[in-house]
């Protein structure tokens, strides 16, 4: 019988462009999801973020998720908050919370410090090492500093020094910042749960759109 080699040998190279066009074919939807990856938005504090007293579903960063969801973009909210906790609690957790991915940092830590007398310069001390091991382990995530401010009956000299650490971390480490996470609510009655120290609902509303301000633009440059 006659066989034609060249013809095989053409057939075999058709062959073999077909299985490699149907690999191709196969990786795209594979290469489509890496792509589409959330941007990882974790949200660093205290009781505050964590929404003491309250449905964790009704604290701001859920409303924020929400208000992302609203805009349409890829992002997703984590929470690593703590009621009760200081700096110096957050610097001993933070390597914890990094075990996952962070494209935004919102470091909100810092207020019971000021409320228990800490000296200023520890707790400023303690909020610029947790961002220094964000920026080790991932250095392309954006960071974010939530300002915090006292109630004036804890001494002019100290709230003015507790107050001045939010803006001089954003300025020293190029993060984004809240100038007052609690605009608009600390000390508002009407907006806080009967200890007057913890947003209600409607307070963590408020609280939401003070973030949102700074988050969204970031969120739409990326």
């Amino acid at each position: 019988m006659f066989h034609n080699t060249s013809f095989g040998n053409r057939a075999r190279r058709f062959s073999a462009c077909l299985v490699l066009a149907a690999l191709c074919l196969l990786l795209l939807p594979l290469q489509g999801r890496a792509e589409s990856t959330p941007t990882r938005i974790l949200f660093f504090g205290d009781s505050l973020t964590a929404g003491y007293g309250l449905d964790p579903s009704l604290a701001y960063p859920a409303l924020v998720q929400k208000m992302i969801d609203r805009l349409g973009v890829d992002a997703e909210v984590k929470v690593g908050a703590v009621s009760g906790d200081t700096s110096a609690g957050g610097l001993r957790r933070i390597d914890w919370m990094l075990r996952q991915p962070v494209d935004v940092f919102v470091l909100a830590l810092g207020a019971n410090d000021g409320l228990r007398g800490v000296d200023p310069a520890e707790t400023a001390a303690n909020l610029q090492k947790i961002l220094e091991r964000v920026e080790t382990k991932y250095p392309g995530a954006t960071l974010v500093v939530a300002g915090m401010r006292l109630p004036p009956s804890l001494g002019k000299e100290h709230v003015a020094a507790f107050e001045a650490i939010y803006p001089e971390l954003a300025k020293a480490n190029a993060a984004k910042l809240i100038p007052d996470l609690l605009k608009g609510v600390g000390g508002v009655v009407a907006l806080n749960l009967p200890d007057r120290i913890h947003p209600n609902p409607q307070g963590h509303e408020i609280l939401a759109g003070n973030v949102w301000t700074v988050l969204k633009p970031i969120l739409q440059k990326d």
